[in-house]
């Protein structure tokens, strides 16, 4: 399978969102089963601006299906203070199986990508939010349905 980014929700099409937000209630409906599709994977987050729900939204999901969490805060990492995007890129992605990106600029989580061997998710830009539009359109499907056909 080729390696895929998260960096905006233009990076899924219209059937795989829908099949997101339908498996994100499945889950959540059966969080109490031992599942862990992600035991042995590492995440690593990598946070320039700081959240918690964020943080904690991302380890615990990492928890819940078996995997573990590397928390990197501003004070633990050299991105943009003199160590180039690109090889911060390379060097954490060759360390974990996927990496979670909070950050100021939209091109910092692109940039990112575009020089990581695993998957980099978007977990914040001044740009775009699209993991927040998932919860937010989870939400909306539990409470009301599907929007499609809505006014």
């Amino acid at each position: 399978m080729p390696l895929r980014h998260f960096t905006s929700l233009l990076d899924i099409s219209g059937l795989e969102f829908r099949r997101l937000i339908d498996r994100a209630i499945e889950l959540k409906n059966h969080r109490n089963q031992d599942y862990q599709p992600l035991k042995g994977q590492v995440l690593g987050m990598v946070f320039e601006k700081s959240s918690t729900r964020t943080r904690i939204s991302f380890e615990a999901g990492m928890a819940h299906f078996g995997g573990n969490a590397i928390f990197l805060s501003p004070r633990d990492t050299q991105l943009g203070r003199g160590e180039p995007l690109e090889d911060s890129a390379k060097v954490i992605s060759s360390m974990v199986d996927c990496i979670m990106l909070r950050t100021f600029k939209h091109e910092t989580v692109t940039t990112f990508a575009k020089y990581s061997s695993v998957p980099v998710i978007n977990g914040l830009t001044d740009e775009q939010h699209p993991c927040q539009l998932l919860a937010d359109m989870q939400t909306y499907v539990e409470a009301r349905g599907d929007i499609q056909g809505k006014p």
